[in-house]
């Protein structure tokens, strides 16, 4: 009987399936035109956003990267607002954020922009160009989070300082620059005498990166806290 039973379920299987087969190749039958027209329009798209990327998009990567340059010149000299306008032949980050906003070198000049208005002391437009920022890399994108952060404390708001500070310490966790954000975030607790929450973070410091520089004199931050 259990043979029979077996026997008897394999056919049932088989004949479901069948029957979904058969009524998809009817399916398709009934509707060869919507299909086709379907298929067509995928590869249309599909074709199409190549062609874009080749023939619009990477030409004017080419073209950001060559009018970048000397804005990245300017901003490794400290010539904050010379990157930040261009000096009257040659275009600077805001210049070349608004023109190449589709490329990758449009989007890294929103990062130089932001940064160049944070040093330059303009923190609103610092967090403008910062959060127009997109960055693919998680180091980058971990420096653009916490320099939104060190902006909103000399804005003195602290509270969304501690945010983008601890978004800072949690994204790409790693023994170089977590420590740095982490200290940030420490010490922002403390201004609003969150003393509790300074002493985890600089706890963490101690425990989980040992071999940062921050973590050689976090000793004295705990002890403060603790007082």
């Amino acid at each position: 009987m259990a043979k029979n039973t077996k026997h008897s379920s394999g056919d049932e299987n088989l004949e479901v399936i069948q029957n979904t087969l058969g009524r998809t190749e009817q399916f398709i039958e009934e509707n060869q035109k919507s299909v086709s027209i379907i298929i067509g329009a995928i590869i249309f798209i599909i074709v199409g956003y190549f062609a874009y990327q080749k023939f619009y998009v990477a030409p004017l990567e080419q073209e950001a990267q060559t009018q970048i340059f000397i804005a990245q010149n300017y901003f490794a000299q400290d010539s904050f607002q010379l990157a930040l306008d261009g000096d009257g032949f040659n275009d600077g980050f805001i210049a070349v954020a608004d023109d190449y906003g589709m490329t990758n070198t449009g989007n890294i000049a929103n990062y130089y922009a932001g940064i160049s208005y944070l040093r330059l002391g303009k923190y609103d437009e610092a967090i403008d160009y910062l959060k127009n920022f997109d960055a693919s890399d998680e180091m980058i994108s971990t420096m653009a989070i916490g320099a939104i952060g060190d902006a909103y404390v000399e804005k003195d708001n602290i509270e969304e300082a501690i945010s983008y500070f601890k978004k800072a310490s949690e994204n790409n966790p790693n023994e170089f620059i977590t420590p740095i954000y982490l200290m940030k975030l420490g010490k922002a607790y403390e201004k609003l005498g969150e003393k509790e929450d300074a002493l985890v973070t600089y706890k963490k410091i101690k425990t989980d990166f040992v071999r940062s520089n921050e973590a050689r004199k976090i000793d004295k931050f705990i002890e403060r806290v603790k007082m």
